[in-house]
């Protein structure tokens, strides 16, 4: 396939960040081809955008792989912070344990 074959959703100067968005999408089914993964070391030499990691995929993935792309950087959590019901201490939205006792959020 050309790279005409193939549109680009997420690009990243950090490749830990575009590694986990491409195993996001292959986890949902979507295929993808992962490029400049080796190209860090010509920032400088090489425009900056350039040498960035890539993901893309198949055009008639574009939309679904967008779609997960931005849930993904979404926060994603709309519950408030927490009071732990058997040891009375607060936690964030994000933690469904308490780290204090390990009772689960009610």
């Amino acid at each position: 396939m050309s790279d005409f074959d193939f549109v680009r959703v997420f690009a990243h100067s950090n490749p830990l960040l575009v590694g986990h968005m491409a195993n996001l999408l292959e986890a949902a089914g979507v295929p993808v081809e992962r490029r400049n993964l080796a190209l860090g070391g010509g920032a400088g030499e090489l425009p900056p955008g350039e040498c960035e990691p890539e993901v893309w995929v198949a055009p008639h993935n574009r939309q679904r792989a967008e779609t997960l792309i931005r849930e993904a950087q979404s926060d994603g959590d709309d519950r408030p912070a927490w009071t732990c019901p058997g040891c009375g201490e607060r936690l964030e939205a994000a933690f469904d344990t308490c780290w204090q006792c390990g009772r689960h959020r009610p």
